[in-house]
Formats: C-alpha cells, sequence, structure tokens
C-alpha cells in the first residue's frame, strides 16, 4: 500500500514539472516587412521581367513588382535580412538607374536594346 502514495506524489511532480516548462517565453514572430518604391529607368516588360526576377534572388525580398508606366519598383522585403541600400545597389546591377544612382555601366551595355533608356521607341 505504500506504493500508491508515492505513485500519486511522483505523478503530481511530473504534471507540474511539464506544466512549468510549458510557463517559458513566447517565441517571438520574425520581423516585419517593410516596402521601398525605387523610380528605375525600366522602359518595358521586358524590364519588368528582368527587375522582378533579379531581385526575387536578392537574401530578404518577398516581392518586387514594377509598375512600367510610372517606372516605379515596389519592393516588400524584411529589413533584418538586407536594406535599402543593397536593394538599389542590386537594382543598379542589374542595369537601371535606382532613383538617382546611375546603373552600372557593364550591366547597362547587356541590356537588350528596347530596355535602354537612350531609346527613343518608348
Amino acid at each position: 500500500m505504500k506504493f500508491f502514495p508515492s505513485f500519486l506524489l511522483a505523478l503530481s511532480l511530473l504534471v507540474s514539472s511539464t506544466g512549468a516548462f510549458a510557463q517559458g517565453k513566447p517565441k517571438a514572430k520574425g520581423p516585419a516587412t517593410e516596402t521601398l518604391q525605387v523610380k528605375t529607368s525600366a522602359v518595358c516588360d521586358m524590364c519588368k521581367a528582368r527587375l522582378e526576377k533579379s531581385l526575387a534572388y536578392e537574401k530578404g525580398v518577398q516581392a518586387a513588382i514594377l509598375d512600367v508606366p510610372s517606372q516605379v519598383l515596389t519592393v516588400t522585403y524584411r529589413p533584418d535580412k538586407t536594406t535599402p541600400t543593397a536593394l538599389r545597389t542590386a537594382v543598379q546591377q542589374t542595369g537601371y538607374d535606382a532613383d538617382k544612382q546611375t546603373a552600372d555601366a557593364r550591366a547597362y551595355d547587356r541590356l537588350p536594346d528596347c530596355c535602354k533608356k537612350t531609346n527613343n521607341v518608348h
């Protein structure tokens, strides 16, 4: 009969200790995303595809959408993974202007003729 009280004591200790572990700190959710709008020199749908694909490979980027008529690239990103400066640099290295910063010359030269801002067709 001594087994039953010691069993109840052990069971109550087990139940109370699992409850104590469950009261730990709640895990913080990841940081919220931020949105950046960059004025680009993109002029056509090929530019749109090129920029959106290029930024999809950037660390921390959740989405990148270019509005061709306004030439504004809207990037949703995680600020703990990247910065606005890094995103503008990625746009420049793709061959397009990013706000007041001009495109990387070598990347710009590799763009198709229709995507160059000096093209008067657009």
